[in-house]
């Protein structure tokens, strides 16, 4: 398993290819969630690219079954500060931790700032919900930490419910077949042309950083 701490990703160079950052919601019938707003009002912003894989992700799940969107895009002052803190809480339960180690086991759970795919406009997190809205059962909540979950969050993981594990493969076909990869230590986050897209689809980043003023004025 490749995490995005690994020196593997920081090494992909990224040359930004100008695509344009939409709404995902705007105009398209795809499902918002709201509870992450508070922390980020601009979630709701994409890649168009993104946004195209995500309208075909959606068109190819049976009928009464949606793509939820939890987050798209996040500032980096807000990644840096959700890193921080999990790599703070991770210290204070392990003591002995180098400062390596506390910087790869954060990064199960929360992206490095320099490389994180949601600070690009090229990764979502997602869940599946029901024609009125409710979530399906995936396991675990989303955003659910590796501690917290007894690693249940791993996209792979076999201690999940069975009516839990088929909803995760409903969501991981349909967003794979729309050319999106999965962070596999997440099973809600997938991204596209971000640094680990390229990695692991062995091609170029098609989208580099942008910051919060890019995303505002388009």
């Amino acid at each position: 398993m490749v995490l995005l701490s690994d020196p593997v990703i920081a090494a992909v160079t990224t040359a930004d290819s100008g695509e344009p950052v939409v709404d995902a919601t705007d105009g398209t019938g795809l499902r918002l969630d709201t509870r992450e707003v508070q922390h980020n009002p601009l979630l709701q912003f994409v890649r168009s690219g993104l946004r195209d894989r995500l309208l075909r992700a959606e068109a190819s799940l049976p009928q009464g079954v949606h793509l939820l969107l939890i987050e798209g895009y996040r500032p980096p002052a807000v990644q840096l500060q959700q890193f921080t803190a999990y790599a703070d809480l991770l210290r204070q339960r392990n003591p002995e931790w180098t400062a390596e180690r506390i910087r790869r086991e954060a990064s199960r759970f929360i992206s490095p700032p320099e490389v994180a795919p949601h600070c690009t406009g090229g990764a979502i997190d997602v869940t599946l919900c029901s024609e009125d809205g409710v979530e399906l059962d995936m396991g675990t909540d989303v955003n659910a930490s590796p501690v917290a979950s007894a690693n249940r969050c791993y996209t792979a993981a076999p201690d999940i419910p069975l009516a839990a594990a088929a909803n995760r493969r409903l969501l991981v076909t349909a967003l794979r077949e729309a050319g999106l990869v999965n962070y596999p230590t997440e099973w809600w986050h997938w991204s596209y042309g971000d640094r680990y897209w390229a990695y692991s689809t062995g091609t170029s980043a098609r989208y580099a950083p942008l910051s919060t003023d890019q995303v505002v004025t388009g």
